[in-house]
């Protein structure tokens, strides 16, 4: 703030006064500090651990042959290991039903629709083809897929090409066991769940197995496995009955969602 001095006023007179013992206090100004009050500690929540997650399991479906293999048979007909110390071709052209519908057509849209299913369920898919226009691969490397992959379970899909008076469908496993006895429980287990579900939409085999299953040691797809692993053979294309449900739309769909029942009751899911 600025001092102002009054203008025009006369200074007044000076006074004689008698000294005074000047006495000098001493003030101690005090500011009123208000009380300190100490918030209430503030509670930090621990950090939220997510539970873990569980992978979601892997299941290779192995949709049979495929469609370049019959105009590549230097490719197919090379020998490739069977897992019995000896060897057979790397592939075949498969059958066909007597109107000329392949196996490796059947196999490959089977597949798809199978690993749609059990992909909306939370299943992770791994196909040993990637389209129905290529050779191969062969046996041995579909077999020894399950294994690279970390595989709950191999499933691959085939048609019979058997004699026309035979019908139905039959699970096959290898007699060999080459992922040991907990791995052959398992494989054996596998081929129930899915035989009891095919068993919705087709008749068991009334040509080859026992109940709708069957073992074989001849089969390098199967003997190379290490994790639980099945051929299905999803009837025999080769009759009347078969063909006609195999070579619909409606019929494959109808094999593709027992196929992922018996993939899902499989895994506990």
């Amino acid at each position: 703030m600025l001092a102002l001095t009054g203008c025009g006023a006369a200074d007044p007179a000076p006074q004689t006064a008698a000294p005074a013992t000047t006495t000098t206090a001493t003030t101690t100004d005090r500011a009123t500090t208000p009380p300190t009050t100490s918030a209430p500690p503030t509670t930090t929540p621990a950090p939220t651990t997510p539970a873990p997650t569980t992978p979601a399991p892997v299941v290779v479906l192995d949709p049979g042959h495929n469609g370049g293999n019959a105009a590549n048979p230097g490719v197919v007909n090379a020998p490739v290991p069977d897992g019995t110390g000896g060897t057979k071709p790397c592939n075949t052209t498969g059958t066909s039903t007597d109107a000329g519908y392949p196996e490796h057509a059947f196999t490959w849209d089977t597949a798809l629709r199978v690993r749609d299913l059990l992909t909306a369920a939370g299943v992770q898919v791994v196909l040993t083809r990637q389209d129905d226009a290529g050779v191969g691969p062969c046996v041995d490397v579909r077999g020894q897929l399950g294994a690279q992959v970390g595989a709950a379970a191999f499933v691959g899909i085939h048609g019979d090409g058997a004699a026309a008076g035979g019908r139905g469908f039959h699970v096959i496993t290898s007699s060999l066991d080459p992922g040991g006895a907990p791995v052959a429980a398992a494989t054996q287990q596998l081929a129930v769940d899915l035989r009891d579900a095919l068993t919705a939409v087709e008749p068991v085999s009334d040509y080859l197995g026992s109940d709708g299953l069957d073992s074989r040691g001849d089969l390098a797809g199967l003997n190379l496995n290490t994790v639980p692993a099945v051929y299905v053979e999803c009837g025999n294309m080769r009759n009347a009955a078969d063909a006609a449900l195999m070579s619909s739309d409606a019929g494959r769909q109808a094999l593709a969602a027992q196929l992922a029942a018996g993939v899902l009751a499989f895994l506990g899911r």
